[in-house]
């Protein structure tokens, strides 16, 4: 086995070189210079990714709310996304024909590690505007990315601060970093998805990773049951949640294994049609955009159609939907059930292709209802079926392990179903691994074609090689 030379250190021992290099990096002048400057980027970025997030909800609530009120409906009519996504499409497809930066990227491709140049920043919040608030089945989070990264580095040239390739890197996360506590509500889950988007380890940090991350939950679930089987406590860290957490059985844990890899198939397939509608799209940007927004509003109209419930359970991110599933599960029966995960995945497919969003929320909410759905199996619970639902879905979509465990404990609001999730998002994670490659996501304005390349991975690749 080779190892790193070593060299004496300032203390007069040895240690590693890349120990080092990190001590020369912090006590550089030009490194420093980074870090005042990238907290002094937290406040303007922070209220302007909240003030763009507000601005969304805002419109959406007049949208979907008050105007149908005003109407005298109580709800959205059935028909009700179909304009809407029908005007969506339209804007966003000018958007991508006549600004620069095409809106920002086809949300089929994952997310991008943030490296937004400012000048397609208009773009972005545009096709954002046009996209989300209209009934778009995407979530927010990767245009608070793109506005995040672009407006740090806006500032730095304002500011005339000299930005390299790797300075500009490090301010686009920094910026990227300050804009997503805004959607996430704790600035953990940004970091930790940023890290992973960002890949610095590359093949390398996964390979590492997964078997830690893996070996970390069924530690947990084995301290777990020996101490309930004999009493005994091992002392460790933890804080204690004075809300209940349900006890975790074999049943839990199988099923949840299970599930994690069928949710990860069902999503490859979904994620690889999300890609081939983004190549139908690159071919004809205006028509095709809006006749792929308009299909995802009819889904929405037929799911109304057959529950009687909202159109907009289907034509949204789902976080709101999410939200009320959790507080009452029971409310929703099977056919409800059933009926929104069909309709939702198919417009989750149609817009991830055509609008501009993120991929995050759709993912949870359809993981969430199908952990809902299979509940009554014998020896699974709807918590950790909602638990291991939601991890599954964020890792296959994500291809963001650690993030997706991190993102669900936290909705969760306590660590008592943290083993389920990292086994279920570690199962879905290597299962979408091992899939077959599907279509790759074109760029706007370049001609499309299929290719045997994973698609976010490819994307992911080119922002680590930067």
């Amino acid at each position: 086995m080779v190892h790193e030379p070593e060299r004496p250190s300032a203390s007069g021992g040895t240690q590693p070189e890349e120990a080092d290099r990190l001590r020369e990096l912090l006590r550089s002048p030009a490194y420093r210079k980074a870090l005042l400057f990238s907290a002094l980027l937290g406040v303007p970025v922070s209220l302007a990714a909240f003030w763009f997030l507000a601005g969304l909800h805002e419109l959406e609530h007049q949208l979907w709310d008050e105007l149908p009120a005003h109407l005298g409906w109580a709800t959205p009519p059935w028909w009700w996304p179909l304009p809407l996504l029908a005007l969506a499409g339209l804007s966003v497809g000018l958007v991508v024909r006549h600004l620069k930066g095409a809106g920002g990227h086809v949300p089929a491709g994952g997310l991008h590690a943030p490296g937004t140049a400012p000048a397609a920043l208009p773009g972005v919040v545009l096709a954002a505007l046009a996209s989300l608030p209209l009934g778009a089945t995407l979530g927010p989070e990767a245009p608070l990315i793109a506005l995040g990264g672009g407006l740090a580095l806006l500032f730095a040239h304002l500011a005339r601060a000299p930005v390299t390739a790797r300075s500009g890197a490090l301010l686009g996360a920094a910026g990227a970093a300050a804009a997503l506590p805004a959607i996430f509500g704790n600035p953990l889950v940004g970091a930790v998805i940023l890290i992973e988007v960002a890949g610095v380890g590359g093949p390398q940090l996964f390979a590492v990773m997964l078997p830690a991350l893996l070996s970390s939950g069924i530690g947990s679930l084995v301290f777990t049951g020996f101490g309930r089987w004999t009493g005994l406590s091992t002392g460790n860290l933890s804080l204690h949640l004075g809300v209940p957490s349900p006890r975790l059985d074999a049943g839990d844990v199988v099923w949840a294994v299970l599930m994690a890899v069928g949710i990860a198939v069902a999503l490859h397939f979904v994620l690889d049609a999300g890609r081939r509608a983004a190549a139908f799209i690159a071919r004809r940007p205006v028509l095709h955009t809006a006749v792929c927004a308009l299909a995802a509003g009819g889904c929405a109209a037929v799911y109304a159609l057959t529950t009687d419930r909202s159109p907009a359970d289907v034509a949204s991110s789902g976080e709101a939907t999410l939200e009320r599933l959790a507080e009452d599960p029971h409310a929703w029966g099977v056919g409800a059930l059933v009926a929104v995960l069909l309709c939702k995945a198919v417009a989750y497919a149609l817009c991830l292709g055509s609008l501009r969003g993120g991929p995050i929320f759709p993912s949870l909410f359809l993981g969430a209802a199908l952990g809902v759905l299979l509940a009554p199996l014998p020896g699974l619970g709807i918590v950790p079926g909602m638990a291991a639902g939601m991890a599954a879905a964020a890792a296959a979509t994500l291809r963001l392990p650690v993030s997706s465990v991190v993102l669900v404990v936290l909705l969760l609001g306590g660590a008592g179903m943290t083993p389920v999730a990292i086994l279920a998002a570690v199962a879905s994670f290597v299962t979408v691994q091992l899939l077959p490659a599907g279509h790759a996501v074109p760029t706007p304005g370049e001609p499309a074609g299929p290719s045997a390349a994973r698609a976010p991975e490819r994307s992911q690749d080119r922002a680590r090689r930067s």
